[in-house]
């Protein structure tokens, strides 16, 4: 799963002669973009040496051909970071522990703002906590302690193979684009990590359009994000989602808010109060006849 050649073959075909700056040729093409040659020539390397980065023969690549590479293919900066990670030099490794662990104190963060939807997830895209407002934001079909069952939700796969969770999002190819891409590029960081392969494997057998966005190799690097949501409970809503990437641990925050004041901060104010509704004891029926 760690594929070099495989991430230049495909910014290679998505890059125009036009765009690349080369004239129409005498002959006609066989092959979608460039052809190896003539980006080899625009990168300053040889044919030969190209051709063994793309067909895997060679794994790894100096920092200033990767700089040229990127130059050619006309790679924007998360592109470019994504394959100077790919070309690094590869020690072997032992495979990743097969669950992510989290740490005490990032769930007592998630405990103290209640008021805010909260969800942390690892590099596969597993759940590993959620407060309660997250929870009934993002997955109130599934249990709340289902992170911390063995088989713990997984946004990827819900997203993929959860029709629920699949409606929430009105723009759903753009969330699914940004999740592949996220464990595009999780691949490329932990390339002996099997939980992971299996995930992928099991979601491109199980769903066509998660192997076709696999196959385009979508790279996207962002924190923060608009999601136009519609939820079952309150409807639709807009809410900002800024991640906070946790030091050390390869693992995220998501969290969910509106402004003060607008209609989509009332709507998380109704799913709030909604909860606390729920977790109000009935007064006991004994206590009444006793008056």
């Amino acid at each position: 799963m760690h594929d070099l050649g495989g991430f230049l073959r495909s910014r290679r075909e998505r890059l125009t002669p036009e765009e690349a700056g080369i004239g129409p040729g005498a002959t006609r093409r066989r092959v979608p973009g460039l052809r190896r040659e003539e980006l080899a020539e625009l990168a300053g390397v040889s044919v030969g040496y190209y051709t063994r980065l793309e067909q895997g023969i060679s794994v790894s690549a100096s920092g200033a051909v990767i700089d040229a590479l990127a130059a050619a293919l006309r790679l924007d900066p998360a592109e470019h970071e994504h394959l100077r990670i790919l070309a690094a030099p590869r020690r072997p490794t032992r495979p990743r522990s097969r669950r992510s662990r989290l740490r005490p104190s990032v769930r007592d963060l998630l405990a103290a703002i209640p008021g805010t939807p909260a969800i942390v997830i690892d590099h596969r895209a597993d759940v590993l906590a959620w407060n309660s407002l997250g929870h009934n934001l993002l997955a109130g079909h599934v249990a709340f302690d289902a992170p911390d069952m063995r088989i713990r939700p997984n946004i990827a796969r819900m997203l993929f193979l959860d029709p629920h969770h699949r409606a929430l999002y009105r723009d759903w190819q753009g969330k699914a684009q940004v999740t592949v891409a996220a464990l595009h590029q999780a691949v490329a960081r932990h390339p002996a990590d099997p939980e992971l392969e299996q995930l992928i494997g099991q979601l491109a057998v199980d769903s066509p359009e998660f192997a076709r966005m696999w196959a385009r190799r979508p790279v996207r690097t962002c924190s923060y994000y608009l999601r136009e949501l519609d939820h079952p409970a309150v409807g639709r809503l807009t809410l900002a989602n800024e991640t906070v990437t946790l030091p050390d641990d390869d693992q995220r925050i998501g969290l969910f808010y509106a402004r003060p004041g607008t209609p989509d901060a009332d709507a998380l104010t109704l799913l709030a109060q909604s909860l606390e509704r729920c977790r109000v004891p009935k007064t006991s029926s004994r206590k009444e006849n006793t008056r």
